[in-house]
């Protein structure tokens, strides 16, 4: 049995996804990050960096539990354990766990940074949101490029690294336009293929059903989303 350590973000989403796409049965622990539980000391002791996802896998690979955080180690981490959703072929192997590493480099963090500004920073940061515009547009480019040519952007195949990118790409709408999808159609396309499967619909019930224990951001105490996001009295200089 997996345990899952999860919040309502796209981090969380992509273990969500791969846990269906592998039918391995999992249990979810919420983690209500506009509370603060993942600075919590039982979470902090799974991941000294105090983020999720966390799983702890009951039967790791001695046979005895193991834990795993950060999404992309976790992904790799499930591809190994079952032989799924990733190639065991030395070269196809690396060409996927490169576009892997381009997802958790660049995509997500400069996707966090436009989301952290768009919606979180106060006014005045005309500049940041044009830096992180242009970032998130570049390797928008990157990866029309990628599945114009292949299918899936891991390779040929449906793999981990699809999984990957999926929950980053799918709202970019709502920060960029509308005109996203004729600007990127073939992403676009990438988009609705994977929308369409029947695991990532149950990961979204599955999340979804967390909601209805975390505090809604209208609620949240403003101390603690100031050390969830590092400002305020949580500033370094």
């Amino acid at each position: 049995m997996i345990t899952l350590y999860a919040a309502d973000t796209a981090n969380s989403s992509k273990i969500f996804i791969a846990l269906e796409e592998l039918q391995l049965p999992y249990e979810v622990k919420p983690v209500d990050i506009l509370a603060g539980q993942q600075f919590e000391p039982a979470l902090t002791e799974l991941n000294p960096n105090s983020k999720i996802p966390v799983i702890v896998d009951s039967e790791g690979p001695d046979g005895r539990p193991h834990t795993v955080f950060e999404s992309g180690a976790i992904l790799l981490y499930l591809a190994d354990k079952t032989g799924l959703l990733l190639s065991k072929e030395p070269v196809a192997r690396s060409e996927a766990i490169q576009w892997l590493m381009m997802q958790m480099s660049t995509v997500g963090p400069m996707t966090g940074q436009l989301i952290h500004f768009a919606r979180f920073a106060p006014p005045g940061n005309d500049y940041a949101l044009a830096r992180y515009k242009s970032q998130v547009h570049r390797f928008l480019d990157v990866l029309e490029r990628r599945v114009q040519r292949s299918e899936w952007i891991g390779g040929p195949n449906y793999s981990i690294v699809d999984i990957a990118n999926f929950p980053w790409v799918r709202p970019l709408k709502l920060f960029l336009g509308d005109q996203i999808e004729a600007d990127y159609p073939h992403l676009t396309a990438w988009v609705s293929r994977i929308a369409e499967r029947p695991a990532v619909a149950r990961a979204d019930e599955a999340k979804a059903r967390l909601a209805t224990v975390f505090t809604p951001p209208e609620k949240a105490d403003p101390v603690k989303v100031d050390r969830l996001l590092g400002r305020g009295a949580y500033s370094r200089t």
